[in-house]
């Protein structure tokens, strides 16, 4: 086989492969985007794939810093690797406790960085007829090693955890940053 040839299969081989993940990503997304419209309609659980070991349950919006995101139920791995997470021993946006929802701090958490006391988050769960406003009390970063993410039993408020710090050149550290944001209003 020619040289040349060979040279040009490996670089569209190379190609291809690299184009392969960012188009799966967004294909995820338009697949998770149709499963919450399903259940936010139903009230359903929808997976957005037959072996998808989540399926959304919270639709999480900051109109301040752009974002819109759909929350899966469970905050593994598996399930992080698309999108935001919510912890399934955390209580369900509006009730009286802690909703707490993870994400990774380079893709969908990493506005929090500039996330400030009193900014204002709406959440809609599939389990409500209700739309929820939270507003930002408190921003920590706790080393997750030493101290747990204090869980309120009685206070309705959502906790948004990612790793810190924003920019580190090796992931995996015990540091997290943690957005507390109260419950302030139903709709």
């Amino acid at each position: 086989m020619n040289k040349s040839i060979l040279l040009a299969i490996i670089g569209i081989s190379t190609f291809a492969y690299g184009a392969y993940m960012p188009i799966k990503a967004e294909a995820a997304q338009y697949m998770i985007q149709s499963a919450w419209n399903v259940a936010n309609k139903t009230g359903y659980q929808v997976k957005p794939w037959n072996w998808m070991d989540s399926h959304p349950v919270i639709r999480l919006k900051s109109a301040k810093h752009n974002q819109d995101l759909i929350v899966l139920e469970g905050d593994t791995g598996n399930v992080l690797a698309f999108g935001p997470g919510r912890n399934i021993e955390s209580r369900h946006p509006g009730r009286a406790g802690t909703t707490i929802i993870s994400a990774h701090r380079d893709t969908h958490f990493d506005f929090l960085e500039d996330v400030v006391i009193g900014d204002r988050f709406e959440v809609d769960s599939i389990y409500s007829q209700d739309d929820y406003q939270y507003q930002v009390s408190d921003i920590k970063i706790i080393d997750s090693d030493k101290v747990d993410i204090n869980i309120s039993s009685n206070q309705a408020e959502l906790k948004l955890v990612t790793c810190y710090p924003f920019n580190a050149v090796v992931a995996g550290g015990s540091l997290r940053y943690v957005v507390t944001a109260n419950l302030v209003q139903k709709s």
